[in-house]
């Protein structure tokens, strides 16, 4: 295993997102609020650009007690990236699609250290 250095942690903002390589690999490094988070650049439904994707709240829907919907709203607290090929959407925290928990993105562990961002690889 390597670290890859990304970019000092006080540089990235909430949504923000760095392309990187390592050789054959593109991977994206996103922070979402206080965390950071890596994937493969590669949307696993059609191969397309995921880590090029909007970072958007998850869409929720409230109900009624009957089970008649009373709107939709923005999460406060679940960010979702958006791949832009097709529409996917894949949860930060897992990586994979929620609608179908076994489609996910490829994830690298990341780590803060002195101020700074790493991906794991």
């Amino acid at each position: 295993m390597s670290e890859i250095y990304v970019e000092d942690a006080d540089r990235m903002r909430h949504g923000d997102r760095r392309l990187i390589t390592d050789g054959r690999l593109e991977i994206g490094v996103f922070r979402v609020g206080d965390a950071f988070h890596a994937f493969l650049n590669s949307c696993p439904h059609q191969g397309g650009p995921v880590c090029q994707g909007k970072v958007m709240p998850r869409v929720e829907e409230h109900l009624s007690p009957g089970k008649e919907s009373l709107g939709m709203d923005f999460s406060k607290d679940e960010f979702h990236l958006v791949c832009p090929w097709h529409g996917y959407e894949f949860k930060f925290e897992t990586g994979a699609h929620p609608g179908s928990p076994s489609t996910r993105i490829r994830r690298f562990p990341t780590k803060v250290e002195g101020g700074k961002v790493y991906v794991v690889v």
